[in-house]
């Protein structure tokens, strides 16, 4: 909930605030009429209002994360967001190739980072098993078209030998 009662020399009231699709919307409703501050039953109102701003805000937030989710899958050159592809050193010295996997969890609601190592599955399986990962964190069907499109857009990688 992004709605904040504001109380301070230059404002008192609540203050609705979020970002839809990079544009911040901040919308007050104050708490004063006539230069006097309202009464409890009137300041629940104000407050119903803003709650009432604020679902719409989220509900305009939601619909535009869904119309935008496939674009903010990839990047510029066609990678997909959040895969990477990484050439990485243990500690005996050997170097492995991984596909490492960092992004927000909309499932979980936090920062989740895996990795999937090629020489364990091989290429194409080691690809899978990290677009399936990707996938249901992000809340994307296996049956999708973007699905498709995420499984079709592995990178390039080194041979090592």
């Amino acid at each position: 909930m992004s709605v904040k009662l504001l109380d301070n020399e230059a404002f008192y009231g609540y203050r609705v605030r979020r970002t839809v699709n990079g544009k911040l919307y901040q919308e007050y409703f104050s708490l004063k009429k006539g230069g006097k501050r309202i009464g409890p039953r009137l300041r629940k109102q104000v407050e119903l209002e803003a709650n009432v701003r604020d679902e719409e805000l989220v509900q305009e937030q939601a619909r535009v994360k869904k119309k935008l989710k496939a674009i903010r899958c990839f990047n510029d050159n066609g990678s997909v967001k959040g895969i990477s592809y990484l050439l990485k050193t243990e500690k005996s010295g050997t170097v492995t190739p991984i596909f490492q996997i960092g992004i927000a969890s909309e499932l979980e609601q936090k920062i989740v980072c895996t990795s999937f190592s090629l020489n364990a599955h091989g290429k194409e399986n080691a690809w899978r098993l990290a677009v399936a990962a990707y996938a249901k964190h992000k809340l994307i069907s296996k049956n999708s078209k973007l699905f498709k499109q995420l499984t079709a857009a592995m990178p390039k990688v080194k041979k090592l030998r």
